[in-house]
């Protein structure tokens, strides 16, 4: 595994503490990366090295939240990985992926020092879920792969890529260059998908896809292996 620089940075959105000062300390001390504080109303303008991370506490950030604080993230972090951590059970985390594009999962019970080896391999790309998460995404894919993209509220096949791309927190301009289409072209898609289920805007079309669609999952790349522990 690369070593860490001076330079690669996790930022923590919980709220500040005590507690959650002896949390980060404790990750800077093991992992060698900078971690920063953020409370989850606050707005991050920061420029993430090329390696970062956004550890996000569930204990502050709410399902139902959790949605529109990723829509709301600026351009410059939409690419950073995002891992939750404070997950109750397997439960919780299949709700949590199921509302943002989340790449790791740490529970409540796990130890500082899985944490901290969760983050070394997020840091990396990789996945970090337990065996049994894994295993229910597998299942999931199987199941669902084939109706990702089924006909919902008149869309078209078009619509429906446009529609994923948008609920993993791409840009106009990201979605333009994933289909090679212009960015006038993906906006005038997004006009057409607005008008058909009924929002106004980005925050209320991830909501409509929550209730409507289901879950997109992060996706599992076969070419970078998800950690499995647990």
């Amino acid at each position: 595994m690369t070593l860490a620089t001076s330079s690669d940075q996790v930022y923590v959105i919980t709220e500040k503490s005590p507690q959650t000062q002896l949390f980060v300390d404790y990750l800077i001390q093991h992992t060698g990366y900078n971690a920063t504080v953020y409370p989850p109303s606050a707005v991050l303008t920061v420029t993430p090295p090329e390696k970062a991370l956004l550890l996000i506490d569930m204990d502050h950030i709410s399902l139902d939240t959790l949605p529109e604080w990723q829509a709301k993230l600026p351009e410059a972090l939409k690419q950073v990985p995002i891992a939750a951590f404070n997950i109750k059970d397997m439960d919780h985390a299949l709700e949590a992926l199921a509302c943002a594009q989340l790449k790791g999962i740490f529970y409540r019970n796990e130890s500082l020092d899985v944490i901290c080896k969760g983050i070394k391999s997020l840091m990396e790309g990789e996945l970090w879920m337990s065996r049994d998460l894994m295993a229910q995404l597998i299942l999931f894919y199987r199941k669902y792969q084939s109706n990702v993209f089924r006909p919902a509220a008149g869309l078209t096949n078009r619509e429906m890529e446009i529609i994923s791309l948008l609920s993993s927190g791409a840009s106009n301009q990201q979605i333009a260059d994933k289909l090679f289409v212009s960015e006038h072209t993906v906006k005038s898609h997004l006009y057409n998908i607005f008008r058909k289920i009924n929002v106004h805007n980005r925050i209320q079309a991830l909501n409509w896809i929550h209730q409507n669609i289901g879950p997109i999952l992060p996706h599992i790349d076969s070419n970078r292996n998800g950690k499995r522990h647990g």
